[in-house]
């Protein structure tokens, strides 16, 4: 019996109640996500009566998870895919008369939105690869008409091409064979080599947008300093200003003038995030905020044309994402709905910030969450904690609302996040780090904070699972394989088992990113490459494994095939070594229907709960509707339930 009551996976995992609040360009109006029927859809009201809303969309299947408005403000525009392969199509949909349209009707044909404005309020500029699945060219998309209008046609094989406000070609971004990139200039049809950036400053220098009249180019840089800065290029005498840099941290975010396309403001997140104001106008609006958001994280995700209304998002650890309306003229921060108000009935767990050392001196930033019944930051005794490794690996954890850290601490566990070398905004040297060094300095990382764990009094030796999805995944798999007795179980999500053939079979829209990959991982090219990729695949050290493995994948995954982990659960089988293998056929890189969501958080929870010793909700309907298929260890699996389904 439950000395109190569990927070409900549904309460943490479902559909999210709101989601992604967006302003109309004139500010008068609001579109959001929210369920139909089970469904995320679009939804929109007035800016000042939520209460009217009402579903403009009734998609059944995949939710909608991003959704804007066109920018004469007739449409409102969503991607979706079918079954998880990333094949996007670009839809709009008539608020006034709920008439749903796909302008991208091309089957295996992958549709991104690149560029709209305000200043071509017709059209929308996006990339489509029917001409070339790996180089998608650039087109003007008339949203009344359909009719599609050719910008840039890729026959130069570039990554990236920017376009200014007028969707005009103005810059290009190509690979180059070192693993940098090469960036261009674009005058109407010539192309100029404007510069190189070297591999260790690729993946951290980008270049970001104009402002409105084109006249200054935007670029987030490190070529000539080890942390990202906020850059501005004339492009009429090529001076180059820094706008606001750190040496603590990379900057990770920024606020543009809506009218001018001009940077107000910037944000680093050296452990947590920190706003400066790079102009006066907006300067009050950063105070406000501070003022009536202490201690949160913010973006400001919408503004009207005008530039006098923003939507702010905000959260903290124990605060799911919250949408506010912030009225410049009026000076006031309304809040308009947050993700999980159902949460709000419970005592949510706070994160704690973690920096320590790894073996080699580097600093890891890494965020540390326990059950909210603790006071401070260490518990009384260890506890079994759970290793969520972030994927990429090139992305990071941040300070924030996590719903994998509220459940995992709920059920008892110590649950903590390494931001390990690779991990970005924190500077080109500490990305630099990680070239080759996957499953060598990269997992000597995550094994560093375990073992920093266990000496605070944190963690059980004896009780640390490692989970993660995507490159987390991978590093699930190494745990489970290269150091098999640090962890007692390991749950990969959409793993990589092979090194060789991730790379081999990388979707066609990765053409640009393959020398980054191969510099970073290992060169399948080469006998000196293959062999590099074959010591660090845990598909060669499956008789190392000891302990119990639960695995996850998507069958439509076009990333991270489903071939990864087909073969390491052949390659155990063979050595009759158990295994439960789950794989949803309608799902791809991760599991965005709730109902496939739901079964696999019951799952793992049943999984940890058996190998950790945490808490346990019954299970009670919450695998009905999913359509996970158990390829392999029914019998383990049903042994779970059947635990489960007792509480």
């Amino acid at each position: 019996m439950q000395a109190r009551p569990l927070i409900p996976r549904r309460k943490l995992f479902d559909n999210p109640t709101f989601f992604d609040a967006k302003l109309s360009p004139d500010g008068r109006m609001l579109s959001w996500l929210a369920p139909v029927d089970g469904v995320l859809n679009v939804w929109v009201s007035p800016f000042d009566d939520l209460g009217a809303g009402a579903p403009v969309t009734r998609t059944r299947g995949r939710p909608i998870t991003w959704q804007d408005w066109s920018p004469d403000g007739r449409y409102i525009m969503f991607i979706n895919d079918e079954n998880g392969d990333e094949n996007f199509h670009l839809f709009v949909t008539d608020p006034s008369t709920r008439e749903l349209r796909d302008l991208t009707p091309y089957p295996k044909v992958r549709a991104i939105p690149t560029r709209w404005s305000r200043f071509v309020p017709g059209k929308l500029a996006l990339t489509l690869n029917d001409r070339d699945s790996r180089w998608p060219d650039t087109f003007a998309l008339d949203l009344a008409s359909g009719e599609r209008t050719l910008i840039w046609e890729n026959r130069q094989e570039f990554d990236f091409v920017g376009l200014d406000w007028q969707l005009q070609p103005r810059h290009a971004r190509s690979s180059a064979r070192d693993g940098g990139a090469r960036l261009w200039r674009i005058d109407g049809q010539e192309v100029s080599h404007w510069r190189d950036v070297p591999y260790e400053a690729s993946l951290t220098t980008r270049v970001a947008t104009f402002n409105a009249d084109g006249s200054y180019l935007y670029l987030f840089s490190c070529l000539d300093q080890d942390k990202t800065a906020l850059m501005r290029l004339d492009c009429r005498s090529g001076e180059e200003t820094v706008l606001f840099g750190s040496d603590r941290a990379d900057v990770t975010d920024w606020i543009l003038n809506g009218q001018t396309f001009e940077p107000v403001a910037a944000a680093i997140d050296p452990g947590r995030q920190e706003w400066e104001a790079l102009s006066q106008d907006v300067a009050a609006e950063l105070a406000l905020i501070k003022e009536r958001l202490p201690g949160h994280a913010f973006h400001v995700r919408s503004q009207s044309d005008d530039d006098r209304r923003w939507i702010v998002m905000s959260y903290t650890a124990e605060q799911p994402g919250t949408f506010h309306l912030l009225d410049r003229d009026k000076r006031t921060l309304r809040e308009l709905f947050t993700a999980r108000p159902e949460l709000k009935g419970y005592r949510l767990a706070p994160m704690h910030l973690i920096k320590a050392k790894s073996r080699d001196g580097l600093s890891l930033v890494s965020y540390l969450t326990l059950p909210a019944n603790i006071e401070g930051e260490r518990p009384p005794q260890p506890l079994p904690m759970v290793l969520v490794v972030h994927g990429g690996p090139w992305a990071r954890d941040i300070f924030g609302y996590r719903g994998d850290h509220q459940w995992l601490a709920d059920r008892g566990y110590a649950v903590l996040s390494v931001n390990y070398r690779g991990s970005y905004g924190f500077g080109r040297a500490f990305v630099a780090a990680s070239e080759k060094e996957h499953a060598r300095k990269i997992h000597d990382d995550l094994i560093d904070m375990v073992e920093w764990a266990i000496k605070e009094g944190i963690a059980q030796r004896d009780k640390v699972a490692i989970f993660g999805l995507s490159y987390g995944g991978y590093a699930s798999f190494v745990g489970a394989t290269f150091t098999p007795d640090v962890f007692c179980c390991a749950v990969p999500v959409v793993g990589i088992s092979n090194l060789q053939t991730l790379l081999e079979s990388m979707p066609p829209y990765w053409a640009g990113f393959a020398e980054f990959m191969y510099r970073s991982y290992g060169d399948p090219r080469t006998e000196d490459g293959r062999k590099l990729l074959a010591e660090r695949s845990p598909i060669n050290k499956v008789d190392q494994i000891k302990r119990p493995i639960l695995i996850f994948h998507g069958a439509n995954d076009v990333r991270c095939k489903v071939a990864e982990s087909d073969s390491i659960v052949a390659a155990m089988q063979d050595r009759r070594i158990p295994v439960t293998y789950v794989v949803y056929p309608d799902e791809g890189h991760g599991f965005q229907k709730p109902q496939n969501r739901l079964a696999y958080i019951a799952i793992t929870e049943a999984f940890f709960a058996r190998h950790l010793g945490g808490a346990l909700e019954p299970v009670g309907d919450d695998l009905e509707g999913s359509s996970h298929e158990v390829r392999v260890g029914a019998d383990l699996l049903m042994g779970l339930i059947q635990v489960a389904a007792g509480g």
